[in-house]
Formats: C-alpha cells, sequence, structure tokens
C-alpha cells in the first residue's frame, strides 16, 4: 500500500513511518514541523521517506497528496497538556479544523480509509466502581480536597471510596481539558464522515506514550521527557499529588506496531472502531520516575503533592479489542523500555533553541 502518514515527522509518525516501510510499504510524510516539538529543519530519522512540509489544513495541498494513496493515517495535532486555556484556538484549529480539511479531502479523492490517532484522554477519568451503586462516574476532584492531599475520587452519589479498573471502549466520555476535548471531536468528525460518505476509521485510542525522539523541554511534553530532563540536569523528578495515580506507559514501537497492523487490516467493521492502545500493565507516575531515576543513576523523586488543573487520577484500560480485532499486544515491557529511553535520543524544540522562522503549522504526533 502506498500511504499518507500526517504528522509523519514527528515522535509517534516517524515510528509508524519507519515500521509501515519495514513491511514493504510505501509512505509519504506530512509534517509542518511546529517549533513547539521540532527543530529548525526535519530530524534525520525522516531522510529516507518522502517528506512534504506543509500543513494538513491546506487542502490544495491535500489534494495533491491524496491522488495517489491507499490509506490515511493521522497523526498530525498540537498535543499535551498545554499551558492554560488561551490553549483552546490552538487545540480547535489544529487537531479539529486539520482533522475536518483532511477528511474533506479524503472524500473528493476517494480515499475511504483512515486510521486516526485519539487518546486515552477522551474518558476523563477512568473506570471507578462504588460498592454500593457499580459502575459510576466521578465529577471533577474538587480543589480544595486536592490541596488538603485528598486525591482519590469520590462516588457522586454516596461519597464512598471507589476502586480503580480497566476503561473499556464503551465507557462514557468526558474530557478534562482543552485537548481532550479536541481529541474527542476529531472522533466525532470521523464517525460523522464515516456515516456521510461510508468510509472506515480505526481510532486508536493511546494511553501514555514514551520512548526514543520524543519532544522534551516544552509544555507539551509528555511526563517521560519531562522526567528525564529533570535527572540530565542533576535534579530530582518532582512527581505531583501522592505519585500513586495509575497509568499505562505503552512503548512508541508498539503504538506505531498497533498503526500498522490497523492499516493492513483493512475496513473497520461497521465503519468506526475505537480501539484502546495500551501495554495492559499499569504503573504509578511515581514509578516511573523511580524507574527512570534508577536508570540514569540520578536523585530519587520527590513528591510534592498538588495536582494540575483539568488532570484526572487514574485511567488505565482494558487491551482485550485490540488484540481481538487486530492481534495487537504490547511487545515491550515496563523495565526495558524505560531503561531504553534513559539514553535515547530526544528532540529539542525549536522554541528551546532560540527563534526560528515558522512557516506553516501542524503539529506532529500524539
Amino acid at each position: 500500500m502506498r500511504i499518507l502518514v500526517t504528522g509523519g515527522a514527528g515522535f509517534i509518525g516517524s515510528h509508524i513511518a519507519d515500521a509501515l516501510v519495514s513491511r514493504g510499504h510505501r509512505v509519504v510524510l506530512l509534517d509542518a514541523l511546529l517549533p513547539q516539538t521540532h527543530g529548525r529543519q526535519a530530524p534525520a530519522y525522516s531522510s529516507g521517506h518522502e517528506l512534504v512540509i506543509g500543513d494538513v489544513r491546506d487542502a490544495d495541498l491535500l489534494g495533491r497528496l491524496l491522488r495517489d494513496v491507499d490509506a490515511v493515517c493521522h497523526q498530525a495535532a498540537m498535543v499535551g497538556h498545554g499551558v492554560d486555556p488561551s490553549d483552546l484556538p490552538e487545540y480547535a484549529g489544529h487537531n479539529d479544523y486539520g482533522t475536518a480539511v483532511l477528511l474533506a479531502a479524503m472524500h473528493a479523492a476517494g480515499v475511504g480509509r483512515l486510521v486516526m490517532a485519539s487518546s486515552m484522554v477522551v474518558y476523563g477519568e477512568g473506570r471507578y466502581t462504588c460498592a454500593e451503586h457499580g459502575v459510576v462516574s466521578p465529577g471533577p476532584r474538587d480543589p480544595a480536597q486536592l490541596s488538603r492531599g485528598w486525591f482519590e475520587p469520590a462516588c457522586p452519589r454516596c461519597g464512598s471510596a471507589l476502586t480503580s479498573g480497566l476503561v473499556p471502549e464503551d465507557a462514557r466520555l468526558e474530557p478534562r481539558s482543552g485537548y481532550a476535548a479536541s481529541k474527542l471531536a476529531q472522533e466525532h468528525l470521523a464517525a460523522a464522515w464515516v456515516r456521510q460518505a461510508g468510509g472506515s476509521v480505526w481510532a486508536l485510542r493511546y494511553h501514555n506514550v514514551y520512548g526514543p525522539r520524543m519532544p522534551r523541554d516544552t509544555p507539551y511534553s509528555g511526563v517521560a521527557a519531562i522526567f528525564r530532563s529533570a535527572l540530565e540536569r542533576g535534579e530530582a523528578p518532582r512527581v505531583m499529588e501522592d505519585g500513586r495515580q495509575l497509568r499505562d506507559f505503552v512503548h512508541v514501537r508498539d503504538v506505531a506496531l498497533a498503526n500498522v497492523l490497523a492499516l493492513e487490516a483493512g475496513v473497520a467493521a461497521g465503519g468506526f472502531v475505537p480501539l484502546n492502545v495500551c501495554s495492559g500493565q499499569p504503573h504509578t507516575v511515581g514509578e516511573l520516575a523511580e524507574a527512570l531515576s534508577r536508570a540514569m543513576n540520578g536523585p530519587a523523586p520527590v513528591t510534592v503533592g498538588g495536582a494540575r488543573a483539568g488532570d484526572v487520577r487514574h485511567v488505565v484500560a482494558s487491551p482485550q479489542r485490540a488484540e481481538s480485532l487486530l492481534g495487537f499486544r504490547a511487545t515491550v515491557g515496563f523495565d526495558a523500555g524505560v531503561a531504553e529511553f534513559a539514553t535515547a535520543e530526544l528532540r529539542e524544540p525549536a522554541a528551546s533553541a532560540g527563534p526560528a522562522v515558522v512557516t506553516s503549522s501542524s503539529a506532529a504526533g500524539d
């Protein structure tokens, strides 16, 4: 197959491109090289692929690129927790308007197969069970309680303690940040496109992705990169809350494999299929900090309390549907993956390397 990978020079997109080529597929990469996640020029690891520098919101450019394409792997997005609500227009512009332009261009070009990067953030909090009321959806945590060190959400009906479990794909969707809302809007746009145009979409809900080529030292970096940067400065990683918040840390090569399997699987049954892409082996944020400190022979993490607005307590997922429908199973273990990440190549964003000229705008990778 010939596949267009948007965000193809980014963290996840570049690994997908490499994996596709290793399996005999042809790729064309589209990336705008935004300074939040890129240096001044295309990364060296993209040099072996056909790379077009441009914006996924450029309908004319997409029309040209889609002429000889069998499927699209859509990774271009503005990612991360962001700074504050002033980021909202950027998230909506890059993620939602960009996806709308892409879907319209695919329809015009007659390209009906899409694999897209979604995220576990669409769930908000994960799956919780109350001993009395069964599965419940807790509301946002009370800032006053967070300030007192009460981090666990309570049952919204009786106030009792809850038990955290694995969230399935049919769980209630309740995004709690601008980025999360934009990812859910992407899913809604893609599902509407399926109903109107008869296309096929695999929406891959990534959990906490880490690994080589992560962007570093920006407000949009993942927690693994933030911890590593601190350790490289000789500082202890600063862990928020009590460090016991659960996440599923999945290696970028496993995420790339899930994308390849979805592209090779063909049409998604029912048209639109969301899938959790995770390791199936949850760990706490504190465990990640400890493992990385050991791997880098650095200072032990420091737990600092507090919580960012919009953060959730626990969100870990069931990998069963992805295994059943795609045959996907994560292969990189937590200890081995973190040990590799301790010395892996990361990317310096242009924003931290001095001023640079930006001619187009669409972030790459989730």
